[in-house]
């Protein structure tokens, strides 16, 4: 932190003061959470009692975005404070096969963070903190697990992206499995497990701060659920919503509700962040599966694309004596913002970040204005198109790979993005668009090559969740 900023900090009252303990911070993070997935930001079918009195409690975000619209680079943007093409994990690990007729050939994307990355446990670390990771990993495996990347405790955390294998069955949330520190018997649960495990370690700190991450793989594929919880949603969705993933989104919740109350019983919750986030958008459709999993309405699309329902997230925190009960806050905020937040909160020094403290709004203040940006040059599982994108005010703009088209859409006006604007707005988008370029450059930004191989009537992937082009206004 440069000097001026310390002392502004200092005197607003953002660092610890001397003599009081350092905050306790708990991030609970969502696996293809999507924005509209829970009660307190619209969902009229699904209780989800314990997120929303967590919102009641603290500061509801409705403009908060993951850095990709897929898992391992979110994961490595909140663990860095950096945008995925910083880090070279730019697609989940180990990534898509690029497919030799396509129009482009797609980058490769790291097969780890990299141990040269600085994490929040590494931040932390100095100013005392005792850090456990709880649950996916997805950044790597064996010397590249959270106890390489600073975290003195991994409980559940492996190079896997999806639930464990389960015997002779594949992926599945129920047990017997075996992750690393953590074996389910028959039929148990291993949301509830990890839960179990974020709870414990709670209880037991009784001097040294702490940071947990709590990394749930809920409410990724598979859908599993118990059957009585299956039966109480089919019991009465009439079609309007899957009932597995609405087993799934109440266990989710219950989580949420236990370490909320481990936290409470603990003493100290006066003195501890509470944040709950998604790693990116809710999942519409997996490969060519004609079945929605969920819908992200009014927003556009899910997992896998750049359209908002790809990549706009839940976050919700609540900090007592800082976060002001019941606080809604509309500005545009990312995952890269959560290392700096808390090495500011910690006293701690963030650098060679692209993130900024959240801790102003937290106060309610306001940020400096700034552009977000996001990179994900690849072809995703769920029908996303190679592309980039740029939001800066409420205006965004995505660039895509294949073919070059653009699309500039007015969020505050348009958040479903129907209306194209590239047209009606062409100095905005080439304002936009100029801003992306010099950003790609400046950060080494790997982009697709053209195919020499490419087969001029490729008829794509074929994925359920391709979405069609947006007629230019």
């Amino acid at each position: 932190m440069q000097r001026r900023s310390f002392l502004a900090a200092a005197a607003a009252g953002l660092l610890p003061a001397a003599g009081k303990p350092k905050p306790n911070i708990v991030l609970i993070l969502a696996d293809d959470l999507g924005w509209s997935d829970i009660g307190c930001y619209g969902n009229k079918d699904i209780a989800t009692p314990h997120l929303d009195r967590l919102a009641t409690q603290g500061a509801r975000f409705t403009q908060a975005y993951a850095a990709c619209p897929v898992c391992s680079p979110t994961r490595a943007s909140i663990m860095t404070g950096r945008y995925p093409v910083r880090t070279g994990v730019t697609d989940w690990i180990p990534g898509r096969k690029p497919d030799p007729k396509s129009p482009i050939t797609t980058p490769l994307t790291a097969r780890q963070l990299s141990l040269n990355e600085r994490t929040i446990a590494e931040c932390l670390k100095p100013a005392g903190y005792r850090s456990a990771s709880i649950g996916k990993w997805h950044l790597g495996g064996e010397g590249f697990l959270p106890t390489d990347q600073g975290f003195d405790i991994n409980i559940g955390g492996s190079h896997i992206g999806s639930p464990p294998p389960s015997g002779k069955l594949g992926s599945s949330y129920f047990g017997p499995f075996e992750l690393p520190n953590l074996k389910a018997g028959p039929g148990e649960s291993l949301t509830e497990k990890l839960t179990d495990a974020a709870t414990s370690f709670i209880a037991q700190q009784k001097s040294n701060p702490y940071f947990v991450y709590l990394s749930h793989y809920t409410v990724h594929i598979p859908l599993q659920a118990r059957e009585e919880d299956i039966d109480r949603y089919r019991a009465r969705a009439n079609g309007r919503y899957n009932p597995v993933y609405a087993a799934m989104r109440e266990s989710m919740d219950q989580s949420v509700g236990r370490v909320m109350e481990a936290v409470e019983k603990s003493g100290a919750a006066d003195n501890t962040l509470l944040m709950f986030f998604a790693d990116n958008g809710g999942l519409r459709y997996e490969g060519k599966s004609p079945s929605a999993v969920t819908d992200n309405a009014p927003l556009r699309a899910g997992k896998g694309h750049l359209y908002e329902g790809g990549i706009r997230e839940p976050l919700i925190i609540r900090y007592p004596g800082v976060v002001k009960a019941g606080t809604v806050i509309d500005t545009p905020v990312c995952s890269v913002d959560f290392l700096p937040t808390f090495a500011e909160m910690a006293g701690q020094k963030a650098a060679d970040v692209d993130g900024v403290s959240l801790l102003p709004l937290l106060h309610g203040g306001q940020l400096r204005p700034r552009p977000l940006f996001w990179h994900y040059p690849h072809y995703s599982n769920q029908g996303g198109a190679p592309g980039s994108a740029i939001r800066e005010g409420d205006w965004k703009l995505i660039e895509f790979h294949a073919d070059g088209r653009r699309e500039l859409f007015n969020l505050a006006e348009d958040p479903g993005e129907h209306r194209n604007l590239i047209r009606s707005q062409a100095k905005v988008a080439d304002r936009l668009q100029a801003k992306l370029n010099r950003w790609r450059e400046s950060t080494n930004a790997v982009m697709p090559a053209r195919n020499p191989n490419a087969d001029p009537a490729w008829p794509g992937f074929q994925l359920s969740g391709e979405e069609k082009p947006t007629p230019p206004q």
